[in-house]
């Protein structure tokens, strides 16, 4: 069993250098702009797909990682700041509308997601279903509503393929990956990402609570379906990161 007494293997961190609270984009570039929300930000550090810096609020030191893209970096990043002490790890990302109520713009808050991962297998067995912690998941409603944003809760998808979703057409397993998105429709599922399976898995097998928070950049069944839609090409993930950052606070105050 590897003991990290001193740091962990791939994220640049240790214990006492990272707060109780980290908030998890996938892209290292989007950390500093989290960061830059929060009260005194610093750089702490970088290495392969993980940056992390660290600010405060309210006094009380939070920090946000980056994960990278898909389940076994985001397994890597929860398993290694568990190591260093954090208690709550929030998503924030992006990810594509299944259901037609979910509009580009919008914010979805994953209250479970399908384990179409490979990573959450490792720790679970199949019947053991991705939740997010109530109290994270409460909190990540609160503030989206508190927020004025317009915000949908529910089921997501977590995938491992990118384009198992995008061009299942060519792939030698078409079918599958069309029925199971067909399930998934018919079953409400909202949107589709990457990661969130993962994290509220090794959550669970670590003791950390966790949640997730979405930007929504479009949704192709309702383009298939010729309903209204906007794709979001500017990735822009402010009103996730708000909803992370307003429930970090609500959790810090109680």
């Amino acid at each position: 069993m590897l003991n990290f007494v001193e740091k962990p293997f791939h994220i640049p961190a240790e214990r006492g250098l990272i707060g109780k609270y980290c908030i998890l984009p996938g892209a290292p570039e989007r950390v500093e702009q989290i960061a830059r929300r929060l009260e005194r930000p610093v750089f702490v550090g970088s290495n392969r797909e993980f940056t992390i810096w660290n600010g405060t609020l309210g006094g009380t030191l939070v920090s946000v990682c980056s994960t990278g893209i898909g389940g076994p970096s985001t397994a890597i990043a929860a398993e290694e700041l568990a190591d260093c002490g954090v208690e709550v790890l929030i998503r924030v990302g992006t990810c594509g509308g299944i259901n037609t109520r979910v509009e580009s713009g919008d914010v979805v808050i994953a209250s479970g997601a399908v384990r179409q991962d490979g990573t959450s297998h490792e720790y679970a067995p199949p019947a053991f279903p991705a939740v997010p912690d109530a109290k994270v998941l409460f909190a990540l409603a609160e503030a989206a509503k508190d927020g004025g944003i317009r915000y949908h809760v529910g089921v997501v998808q977590s995938k491992d393929s990118f384009y198992g979703q995008h061009s299942p057409d060519r792939m030698p397993v078409a079918d599958k990956l069309r029925g199971q998105w067909e399930a998934w429709k018919r079953l409400g599922v909202l949107a589709s990402e990457m990661e969130a399976s993962t994290l509220f898995t090794v959550g669970a097998a670590r003791g950390v609570a966790t949640g997730a928070v979405f930007h929504v950049i479009w949704n192709q069944e309702r383009v298939l379906a010729g309903l209204d839609t906007v794709e979001n090409k500017a990735f822009d993930t402010s009103r996730a990161i708000d909803t992370a950052i307003g429930a970090v606070k609500k959790l810090i105050c109680g």
